[in-house]
């Protein structure tokens, strides 16, 4: 096991990676919460309506958000043995593979609309789901194309654009919103389709702006970034895959999950369907820094790698964990401690409140363990490992947390909360048995240095 001396080294230049990613991260999500807050103010439907349609327009494009996780391994270890060149063409042939996948996503996004009808969604919330969702699938193209280009530059340790798209993106996607949602400056009101076409907007800009930052580095630095052979590599784009296709099943899981559990809860009343989406989103909150947390550590990992310091690969991926552990377990303290608080920032309604503080309570317990699961996972994509975190949450999530969780919420009656505690034990499986599988390759990283390193 790492020393405590070996983890206290690694904190400044990790936390230095971390800290504009988990920036980003928490700007992400804090978009999706200000569509929910914002419409939540026309009606409980209409915040049901944006969570429905936001989790099932998520489980389809974070596949392709997925696929672009192939550029961390590849990209990081490229630039960590000097090779910048190499860099260039994973993300010009990430490029090439969005082409495609954009318009095969909308598609299967467009077909959410009659599968919600099928489900027997409340109608109410039906209503409120199927515009917002159309809005928000033109959103896919420039998501990709975002994705790509951010993998590309936080690999590259280039992490302050990826924080300012993200952050300025949240006052333009605040600004259109309101204008969009309530028809203010003489537009006319388009309620939840408006926070569709807000998100949108916002989602172009974030691409311009991280496209701008790649041109304003590659001109600043004079690494030939535009030389690069403008011919799709396929050799390049089958290794793309083959590393972003585990990672983006593993992130269709996981999404998928709580699609499916949020849909399975829009067969209850609205005021259920409310406050699991209000505990939801505060766990999709907490979530976003030991996300960001692995991203950083998939760089620090991969960058290592590539120079051949497989010691300081395995104190990095460790560091990561620790702090995220940490972070979770104070998220977990702050939802049992102030439950009505969280609940009250989304609606006045006291049913709503009521129930939302059951499921925070809920979502307590597995925070620990989500946060473990959620770096562990960044860390061994770093090191080129992404099948393991895929039969990880196949296994835990449908395995195990749905079937529970939907037996509890119809056969036992318990309703929202059911669910909600299949899916906490699913995620505590998950995070343990991540954990254990990065110690045992860092054990055998460190008792066998002299070995030849994995590749990706």
């Amino acid at each position: 096991m790492l020393s405590w001396e070996a983890l206290r080294r690694e904190f400044p230049p990790l936390l230095q990676l971390a800290l504009p990613i988990v920036a980003g991260e928490l700007g992400w999500m804090t978009m999706s919460l200000v569509d929910t807050m914002m419409v939540g103010r026309l009606s409980t439907e209409a915040m049901g309506g944006v969570s429905v349609a936001g989790i099932l327009f998520y489980a389809v494009a974070t596949f392709g958000i997925g696929l672009m996780f192939g550029l961390d391994p590849l990209v990081a270890q490229a630039f960590g043995a000097g090779d910048v060149r190499d860099c260039h063409k994973s993300l010009l042939n990430a490029l090439w593979m969005a082409v495609p996948l954009a318009p095969i996503l909308m598609l299967i996004c467009w077909g959410w609309g009659p599968v919600m009808t099928w489900v027997e969604v409340n109608p109410a919330v039906l209503r409120e789901a199927k515009p917002y969702l159309a809005a928000l699938n033109w959103s896919l193209p420039p998501l990709l194309v975002y994705s790509a280009l951010r993998r590309y530059l936080q690999a590259m340790s280039l992490v302050r654009p990826v924080m300012f798209a993200m952050v300025s993106a949240n006052l333009v996607n605040a600004f259109v919103n309101w204008v969009l949602i309530f028809g203010e400056l003489g537009f006319p009101k388009m309620g939840s389709e408006g926070a569709g076409w807000a998100t949108t907007i916002s989602r172009v800009y974030m691409a311009v702006v991280l496209g701008m930052a790649v041109w304003w580095k590659d001109r600043r630095l004079g690494t030939s970034l535009f030389d690069t052979d403008l011919r799709p590599d396929l050799e390049r784009i089958r290794r793309l895959i083959a590393l972003g296709f585990p990672a983006a099943l593993q992130i269709v899981l996981e999404v998928s999950i709580f699609a499916l559990a949020t849909t399975f809860i829009s067969r209850l009343d609205p005021a259920s369907l409310a406050a699991h989406q209000i505990a939801l989103s505060a766990c999709s909150y907490s979530f976003m820094v030991p996300l960001g947390l692995g991203s950083a550590a998939a760089v620090r990992v991969g960058q290592l790698i590539g120079a051949r310091d497989l010691a300081g690969a395995a104190r990095a991926g460790w560091t990561a964990i620790l702090i995220g552990v940490v972070f979770m377990g104070c998220a977990g303290i702050f939802f049992l401690a102030a439950p009505s608080l969280i609940a009250r920032a989304f609606t006045t309604d006291p049913a709503v409140i009521k129930a939302s503080a059951i499921m925070l309570a809920l979502a307590a317990l597995f925070q620990l363990f989500d946060g473990a699961q959620g770096v562990a996972t960044g860390a061994l994509r770093g090191a080129g490992n992404t099948r393991v975190t895929a039969i990880a949450h196949g296994a835990g999530y449908w395995g195990l947390g749905l079937p529970l969780g939907y037996w509890l919420c119809f056969g036992a009656g318990w309703g929202a909360p059911g669910l909600w505690t299949g899916l906490s034990f699913a995620l505590i499986v998950i995070g343990i048995a991540l954990a254990m599988v990065w110690h045992r390759m860092t054990r055998s990283w460190l008792a066998a240095t002299a070995e030849p390193l994995p590749h990706s």
